[in-house]
């Protein structure tokens, strides 16, 4: 049944101001989700101690979080399309407030691994509903920067889970971080309740019905057909799970075991690293080269931060990996840039799911990298190996080079979305019409209260 309630007109988003407000408001979640992600690294030295964990455990409890949030990007991407960003974030969002409780109660090891599966779910759409609300409320030519400022906003989640985060920790307990850390988590699941509201979309004459979700379902195997989806998949997979298995997982160990720094100074590295990562997307966001150039750039910086990493695993000096951790944070604001060429890669009216499948990637890679790089470091362990970090950086390089070769490799998109390559949408991308998908994809989703 159609909502009887007159229809209120879109003035909410009327002025530019009201959208960033909400954004902002948004990208709190997206802000938590990041400091859930990032806590390893900080907390991993506690969590060996009193568990007894060995490092392949340690990548699973990383992974944890990350697989959960990349196996449910596909559903998180239907409820945005089909329910819109305010009803999917506040829906799932409490499931991160349970599991950061439930991480501070953990008696044992499963336990532990489970809250981070309840985090990982919880968090789920927490980035995908800002680039949704990005790409329905700015103009396409903005994409870009504006995604880099709600990049660069949200990244302060990663500031607490450094210094301030191994204080606490050192302070007080690991169990007590997570304590503090529900706690910011219910303070922005209230600030997006408060603040986040889209318009009703009246539906246009003749539109045809909501789709189901069977066919919300079925409409995201249309984007595996696409030859260019599988070259965005695989290097999706690998940039992000680059970056998140430095910051999040290795950065503590490998600084307090190379060089023997104390737990409060890898936190201050962590930080400084979350610092210069604030700007890495704003500078890129705004040096955007456009559809013409973008996956070149995607392709150069890909294979510069696999260099870093390789240089990073020969371990010569403290001060050296210092140095290669900062670059790597700043040279990882170019991930920016593969949101834009996902966004210009598919028709609007697959914007939701575009994003879900290309998220889904990115977390499925984390969580695989990172299992992947504690089986490295367990097996370098049990090898007698002095530096189990050579071989750990050493195989992070390798996926980045190879992720770099397969995307220039595979299939490139026709860019639908940019301004002057409209004409070359191809028939097979989709053959119904805009009017048949404006409704829950393009905006025309339900009075969100």
């Amino acid at each position: 049944m159609p909502d009887a309630t007159p229809p209120r007109t879109p003035s909410r988003l009327s002025s530019e101001h009201a959208a960033l407000w909400m954004l902002v408001a948004l990208t709190s979640g997206f802000a938590l989700s990041n400091a859930f992600r990032t806590v390893a690294a900080i907390m991993a030295a506690p969590l060996q101690a009193e568990f007894a964990l060995s490092p392949q455990a340690l990548g699973v409890f990383a992974g944890a979080f990350h697989l959960a949030f990349g196996a449910m990007q596909i559903f998180m991407g239907i409820g945005i399309d089909l329910y819109g960003v305010r009803r999917t974030i506040l829906t799932a969002f409490p499931l991160a407030i349970a599991g950061a409780v439930l991480s501070a109660l953990a008696p044992s090891f499963g336990w532990l691994t489970l809250a981070q599966v309840l985090l990982g779910v919880g968090c789920a759409p927490a980035f995908l509903v800002c680039t949704v609300f990005i790409a329905r409320h700015f103009a396409p030519q903005r994409f870009a920067s504006v995604s880099g400022m709600a990049m660069a906003v949200g990244t302060l989640g990663m500031l607490f889970t450094g210094t301030p985060l191994a204080w606490l920790v050192a302070g007080w307990s690991w169990r007590g971080g997570f304590v503090v850390l529900a706690a910011l988590a219910l303070a922005a699941w209230a600030w997006m309740w408060r603040s986040v509201h889209e318009p009703m979309q009246v539906p246009a004459a003749g539109a045809a019905p909501r789709e189901s979700l069977l066919q919300a379902v079925a409409r995201f195997g249309t984007l595996f057909t696409l030859a260019h989806t599988w070259g965005i998949v695989v290097l999706g997979a690998a940039t992000y799970a680059a970056l998140l298995s430095l910051r999040g997982l290795w950065l503590g160990p490998a600084l307090i075991e190379r060089h023997g720094f104390s737990l409060v100074d890898s936190g201050n590295v962590a930080l400084a690293l979350s610092v210069v990562a604030l700007f890495g997307p704003l500078a890129f966001g705004r040096l955007d080269p456009g559809p013409a150039q973008r996956r070149r750039w995607l392709v150069v910086c890909t294979l510069l931060m696999a260099v870093l990493f390789a240089v990073l695993a020969l371990g010569l000096a403290a001060w050296l990996d210092v140095a290669m951790m900062l670059a790597i944070g700043l040279l990882s604001g170019f991930i920016v840039l593969q949101y834009a060429d996902v966004r210009a890669a598919y028709p609007a009216e697959l914007t939701g799911r575009a994003m879900a499948v290309f998220t889904m990637a990115m977390f499925l890679g984390v969580a695989a990298m990172q299992w992947f790089t504690g089986l490295v470091a367990s097996l370098a362990r049990s090898l007698g190996a002095g530096d189990p970090y050579l071989p750990v950086m050493a195989a992070i390089a390798a996926v980045l080079a190879l992720a770099a070769a397969a995307f220039a490799w595979l299939p490139a998109p026709p860019l639908l979305n940019s301004p002057d390559t409209t004409r070359a949408r191809p028939a097979t991308a989709h053959r119904t019409t805009r009017a048949q998908h404006r409704g829950p994809s393009a905006g025309g989703h339900g009075r969100e209260r």
